[in-house]
Protein backbone atom coordinates (compact mmCIF):
# COMPACT_ATOMS: atom_id res chain seq x y z
CA UNK A 1 0.00 0.00 0.00
CA UNK A 2 1.38 3.24 -1.18
CA UNK A 3 2.29 6.13 1.48
CA UNK A 4 -0.18 8.93 0.84
CA UNK A 5 1.19 12.48 1.52
CA UNK A 6 -0.98 16.01 1.35
CA UNK A 7 1.28 18.27 0.02
CA UNK A 8 0.05 21.76 1.42
CA UNK A 9 1.20 25.68 0.76
CA UNK A 10 0.06 27.73 3.46
CA UNK A 11 -0.67 30.94 3.83
CA UNK A 12 0.14 34.30 1.60
CA UNK A 13 3.50 32.48 -0.20
CA UNK A 14 2.51 32.30 -3.87
CA UNK A 15 5.66 30.46 -4.75
CA UNK A 16 4.73 26.92 -5.49
CA UNK A 17 7.36 25.57 -7.65
CA UNK A 18 9.65 23.86 -5.20
CA UNK A 19 6.33 22.14 -3.66
CA UNK A 20 5.20 21.20 -6.49
CA UNK A 21 9.15 19.35 -7.15
CA UNK A 22 8.34 17.66 -3.83
CA UNK A 23 5.32 15.81 -5.13
CA UNK A 24 6.33 15.35 -8.69
CA UNK A 25 9.54 13.66 -6.66
CA UNK A 26 7.18 11.82 -3.97
CA UNK A 27 5.09 10.72 -6.94
CA UNK A 28 7.65 9.02 -9.35
CA UNK A 29 8.98 7.46 -5.62
CA UNK A 30 5.37 5.49 -5.82
CA UNK A 31 4.04 7.69 -2.96
CA UNK A 32 -0.23 9.01 -3.68
CA UNK A 33 0.64 12.45 -3.51
CA UNK A 34 -2.42 14.66 -3.19
CA UNK A 35 -1.41 18.66 -3.74
CA UNK A 36 -3.76 21.26 -2.29
CA UNK A 37 -2.49 24.31 -3.96
CA UNK A 38 -1.41 28.09 -2.51
CA UNK A 39 -2.78 29.68 0.04
CA UNK A 40 -4.20 27.05 1.84
CA UNK A 41 -5.34 27.61 6.18
CA UNK A 42 -4.47 25.06 8.61
CA UNK A 43 -8.04 24.37 8.43
CA UNK A 44 -8.28 23.98 4.75
CA UNK A 45 -5.16 21.18 4.97
CA UNK A 46 -6.38 19.79 7.91
CA UNK A 47 -9.63 19.10 6.18
CA UNK A 48 -7.78 17.86 3.59
CA UNK A 49 -5.87 15.38 5.42
CA UNK A 50 -8.78 13.94 6.64
CA UNK A 51 -11.01 13.60 4.15
CA UNK A 52 -7.92 12.00 1.90
CA UNK A 53 -7.13 9.75 4.18
CA UNK A 54 -2.85 10.79 4.48
CA UNK A 55 -0.18 10.10 6.77
CA UNK A 56 2.01 12.49 5.53
CA UNK A 57 1.32 16.72 5.69
CA UNK A 58 4.22 18.38 4.13
CA UNK A 59 4.04 22.06 4.49
CA UNK A 60 6.09 24.07 1.90
CA UNK A 61 6.26 27.56 3.64
CA UNK A 62 8.99 30.32 2.40
CA UNK A 63 7.30 33.08 3.72
CA UNK A 64 8.24 33.27 7.73
CA UNK A 65 4.83 32.20 8.90
CA UNK A 66 6.07 28.92 9.87
CA UNK A 67 5.85 29.66 13.76
CA UNK A 68 2.27 30.93 13.52
CA UNK A 69 1.18 28.44 10.87
CA UNK A 70 2.55 24.84 11.77
CA UNK A 71 1.73 24.85 15.41
CA UNK A 72 -2.35 25.46 14.53
CA UNK A 73 -2.18 22.47 11.98
CA UNK A 74 -0.57 20.35 14.84
CA UNK A 75 -3.67 21.52 16.91
CA UNK A 76 -6.05 20.39 14.35
CA UNK A 77 -4.58 17.15 13.72
CA UNK A 78 -4.99 16.61 17.86
CA UNK A 79 -8.27 17.86 17.71
CA UNK A 80 -9.60 15.51 14.95
CA UNK A 81 -8.07 12.61 16.56
CA UNK A 82 -5.12 12.30 13.91
CA UNK A 83 -1.68 12.47 15.91
CA UNK A 84 -0.42 9.69 13.56
CA UNK A 85 -0.34 11.65 11.04
CA UNK A 86 3.11 13.00 10.38
CA UNK A 87 3.48 16.45 9.48
CA UNK A 88 7.38 18.00 7.91
CA UNK A 89 7.91 21.06 7.21
CA UNK A 90 10.46 22.12 3.72
CA UNK A 91 11.24 25.64 3.44
CA UNK A 92 12.81 28.71 4.87
CA UNK A 93 13.12 27.98 8.34
CA UNK A 94 15.78 29.35 10.44
CA UNK A 95 17.68 26.37 12.34
CA UNK A 96 16.66 27.70 15.98
CA UNK A 97 13.06 27.63 14.56
CA UNK A 98 13.35 24.41 13.13
CA UNK A 99 14.48 22.38 16.55
CA UNK A 100 11.55 24.55 17.93
CA UNK A 101 8.81 23.02 15.50
CA UNK A 102 10.71 19.36 16.08
CA UNK A 103 9.80 20.12 19.92
CA UNK A 104 6.28 20.76 18.92
CA UNK A 105 5.69 17.43 17.64
CA UNK A 106 7.22 17.55 13.37
CA UNK A 107 8.33 15.11 12.46
CA UNK A 108 11.44 16.94 10.21
CA UNK A 109 12.08 20.10 8.71
CA UNK A 110 14.10 20.32 5.24
CA UNK A 111 16.10 23.42 4.73
CA UNK A 112 17.34 24.55 1.48
CA UNK A 113 18.91 22.44 -0.22
CA UNK A 114 18.37 19.13 1.24
CA UNK A 115 17.92 16.29 -1.50
CA UNK A 116 14.73 14.77 -2.89
CA UNK A 117 16.46 11.22 -2.19
CA UNK A 118 16.82 12.33 1.73
CA UNK A 119 13.24 13.39 1.83
CA UNK A 120 11.65 10.36 0.31
CA UNK A 121 14.16 8.14 2.55
CA UNK A 122 12.49 10.15 5.33
CA UNK A 123 9.30 9.66 4.74
CA UNK A 124 9.71 6.32 3.83
CA UNK A 125 11.18 5.42 7.30
CA UNK A 126 8.61 7.57 9.58
CA UNK A 127 5.75 5.63 7.88
CA UNK A 128 7.60 2.16 8.32
CA UNK A 129 8.28 2.78 11.57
Amino acid sequence: MPIRVLVAKPGLDGHDRGAKVIARALRDAGMEVVYTGLRQTPEMIVDAALQEDVQVIGLSILSGAHNAVVPRVLELLERNGMKDVKVVVGGIVPDRDAEALRQQGVAAVFQPGASLDSIVGFLRDAVSA
